[in-house]
């Protein structure tokens, strides 16, 4: 499904989208720089995932059109390999909450952060 719009807000924080069928759509560049289809980001198969930590202030600084089915982002974390179909910036869209919720339990779990500028410290009590 293609975008009635897409544009780049907020100084590349955001991208902005509007599908048919769903209400306007901000996605923050954080968002969408830690759920990347790249294989970077996605791995070459089901287990390979490599968990993104630290995205808290990068920005979108690139835009391309990827054909007439896909944008390809560029982020100023030098992150520009991946390549976004409109069917996957839908479910992007669609599903953000609960991947957005998936993606802070495992920052959690790993022990890592949004913020590149914090450290987690566990204390084990004895």
């Amino acid at each position: 499904m293609k975008p009635k719009q897409v544009k780049v807000t907020q100084g590349g924080s955001a991208l902005e989208l509007e599908f048919p069928g769903l209400p306007p759509q901000k996605i923050s560049a954080e968002f969408l720089r830690v759920h990347s289809p790249s294989a970077e980001v996605k791995g070459h198969g089901p287990g390979q995932e490599v968990l993104q930590w630290g995205k808290l202030h990068v920005a979108i600084n690139k835009v391309e059109r990827a054909g007439n089915y896909a944008l390809r982002l560029g982020f100023d974390d030098g992150h520009d390999t991946g390549i976004y179909s409109w069917d996957y910036l839908f479910e992007l869209c669609r599903d953000r909450d609960a991947l957005w919720a998936t993606y802070l339990d495992k920052l959690e779990a790993a022990g890592r952060t949004r913020d590149p500028d914090t450290q987690v410290v566990r204390f084990i009590d004895p």
